[in-house]
């Protein structure tokens, strides 16, 4: 997909998560764009263009971190002639704030965000989300993909059945393992790629979006992530949706989502 941002407003860089391919971000890019903002979904490193070619050469995105995803989406910004807003899902959303607390974008928004250092709570949803990955040490250099009944707990336990399995056909990608590893271990390791400088200042303003029916990040999880921010007076603030799981941003009350989203956007000037 292209990393160029269409048309003349400010541009919005849009971040997927784990076992999402770039493309589940198409109908946020309509509303966006028809919202005056230039919005792009760029892919994960070697992320293939359509959902079928990464189906099938699941290899090419195997061992890929999240310092490397951070690196990837940080030389995407730089070729932006204005910092953007950067909007991320899952672990699109640990690189976001990672991105912002680098000094990277003008706002961020983090939906359901993967868990960073410092958080403590973890939740038995969140270990049996995990478990496909986590399950085998060796999966760490390794691409994986969900069942559908996999999916169906990690993602679509808030949506009818049905619409989980129509989402898991036409969005699900093989993802590294890479990251689930790196944010699992991140208490106990100093230099983790999932640390946040979440006490700077000088940084746009930060959105965290939980669903609180969320089995892949609890919302417990998302509210230890806001007290993690509370060094900060940088405007960090935090929405919580009931009812909603990990599916929220590409499932069919998506649009509550992203008109939330762009009201807080609109409410910071961003």
């Amino acid at each position: 997909m292209s990393t160029a941002p269409s048309g003349p407003g400010t541009p919005v860089v849009f971040i997927h998560g784990l076992w999402q391919h770039a493309s589940s971000w198409a109908p946020w890019l309509e509303l966006f764009r028809s919202r005056g903002y230039a919005p792009v979904a760029p892919g994960w490193p070697h992320e293939a263009d359509t959902v079928a070619e990464a189906r099938a050469n699941p290899g090419a995105v195997a061992g890929v971190g999240i310092d490397d995803v951070t690196a990837h989406y940080a030389a995407i910004i730089d070729e932006i002639d204005q910092a953007p807003v950067i909007i991320g899902h899952s672990f699109g959303g640990l690189i976001a704030q990672k991105l912002l607390g680098q000094g990277i974008g003008r706002a961020a928004v983090a939906i359901d965000p993967a868990q960073i250092k410092g958080v403590k709570p973890l939740p038995f949803a969140q270990l049996r989300s995990g478990f496909p990955v986590l399950g085998n040490p060796g999966n760490k250099k390794k691409s994986v993909s969900l069942t559908a009944k996999q999916f169906r707990y990690g993602f679509g336990n808030a949506i009818p059945a049905e619409e989980s399995d129509q989402l898991y056909e036409r969005t699900t990608i093989p993802s590294p393992g890479r990251p689930l590893f790196e944010a699992a271990g991140a208490n106990f390791s100093k230099n983790s790629a999932a640390k946040i400088d979440t006490a700077r200042t000088n940084r746009g303003p930060l959105l965290l979006i939980s669903g609180q029916e969320d089995h892949t990040v609890p919302d417990v999880v998302t509210r230890a992530t806001f007290k993690l921010y509370g060094d900060s007076t940088a405007a960090t603030d935090l929405k919580q949706f009931p009812g909603r799981g990990h599916s929220l941003a590409v499932d069919h009350g998506w649009r509550e989502i992203a008109d939330y989203t762009l009201t807080w956007l609109s409410q910071h000037d961003a």
